[in-house]
């Protein structure tokens, strides 16, 4: 079988989905690699570096979508809603495709693709089992993003970050307020303490106070009755308005004595719950920065425009999308080690086997023989249950 990688069309997106070690690892499993020329350029990747490993050129991405069996992307179709639905002209029928496709966002995108009867996998519908772990490409993701915010944070904030002991005085540490401790917050956590920012953080989950702590974080607790919070994934589930009033309320001086707050906040599918008001803003002191890493949801504040930075009585909103795509190099190289391990859980003797028997596998099918397969899927779009028999 060819395995096709094709270059990103996004707008600003830089990775790649398959990196030389990554087609090597292919190759040795029997299967072939061709690769669009250039496709991992951006992200540091050479055409000479694949070919050293076994791949194959070519020219453009038509020939890439002719003769490949499997294309591996980074964002494909609804994931890419300015440019992916232009690749449905180059999709044949039973061809499969892998990356993210943001299926729980865009359900119309996902009836394109099946009425080409493309086989489809979404890489943000993998199961949270320990089985998976190594094929998680959303958790990878969002550790860099979380990474990132506090890197964008650090640099715009007119304050250090440490504490520090000079002839001049002594110089205070910056409060930093993380919402959401998921991968993304844990790791912005992580990060602004090794900056030596003082640190708090915030969840609907008390199951991650933990965690939090672990990492020299204060984990803030809000006299507020959150119920049932995680879903069967271990994702914050989404609360009631009444339950986001509540929170803002009570978290409304944590963020204004706060130099800095990040927030994670973001339900797969859903728009972000707003946790940070325009009044919120205007009480924290002037020079202090938010970043929001839900801003592809819409935001977790209420001021926050996606794609853009903004100022708003001296506070700097920053609300980035695709944080992974600005270090290149290495998402490409977490997220080509993410899908090759995916793609060769299903390969058996050089051949595509799809096992519905195997959570891993049955759960990231979108689209397979013409019809939405995935049930939530169906759901979102209106089609009643399918029943699906395992195939061997």
């Amino acid at each position: 079988m060819i395995v096709g990688v094709a270059r990103e069309i996004s707008p600003g997106q830089r990775q790649v989905a398959l990196i030389p070690d990554g087609a090597a690892a292919l190759t040795k499993a029997g299967l072939e690699v061709l690769l669009e020329s250039g496709a991992g350029k951006d992200a540091g990747y050479p055409d000479s570096a694949y070919m050293e490993k076994g791949a194959r050129l070519a020219k453009d991405r038509a020939e890439v979508f002719s003769r490949a069996d499997i294309i591996l992307m980074v964002q494909a179709f609804g994931a890419n809603p300015e440019k992916g639905m232009s690749d449905l002209k180059l999709v044949r029928q039973e061809q499969t495709v892998i990356g993210f496709l943001d299926p729980l966002s865009n359900p119309e995108s996902v009836k394109q693709v099946a009425e080409r009867r493309v086989t489809s996998f979404s890489m943000e519908l993998m199961p949270r089992i320990t089985r998976a772990q190594s094929m998680d490409a959303l958790s990878a993701m969002a550790s860099i993003a979380g990474y990132k915010a506090v890197l964008i944070a650090a640099e715009k904030l007119p304050r250090m970050f440490p504490m520090m002991m000079t002839a001049a005085g002594t110089v205070s540490p910056a409060r930093v307020f993380v919402i959401g401790a998921g991968v993304a917050g844990l790791q912005a956590i992580s990060t602004a303490k090794r900056l030596g920012a003082v640190v708090q953080a915030y969840d609907v989950r008390p199951s991650v106070k933990e965690q939090v702590e672990s990492l020299g974080g204060r984990f803030i607790q809000l006299k507020i009755e959150a119920g049932d919070t995680e879903d069967k994934s271990g994702y914050a589930k989404a609360m009631d308005d009444e339950f986001y009033r509540l929170q803002r309320e009570l978290m409304a001086r944590v963020v204004a004595d706060s130099h800095v707050v990040i927030t994670t906040a973001a339900v797969p599918g859903k728009k972000a719950p707003v946790l940070i008001t325009a009044d919120m803003v205007e009480r924290m002191s002037p020079g202090s920065v938010i970043v929001d890493l839900a801003a592809e949801r819409g935001g977790n504040c209420e001021l926050t425009c996606p794609g853009l930075t903004i100022v708003h009585e001296g506070i700097t909103i920053f609300g980035p999308v695709n944080l992974p795509a600005t270090v290149p190099y290495h998402s490409s190289q977490m997220y080509s080690k993410n899908i090759v391990t995916f793609l060769l859980h299903m390969v058996s003797d050089g051949n595509l086997k799809i096992d519905l028997s195997n959570e891993i596998t049955r759960e990231t099918l979108v689209t397979r023989g013409g019809e939405i397969v995935n049930p939530e899927i169906r759901k979102l779009s209106g089609l009643p249950a399918l029943d699906l028999k395992e195939e061997q």
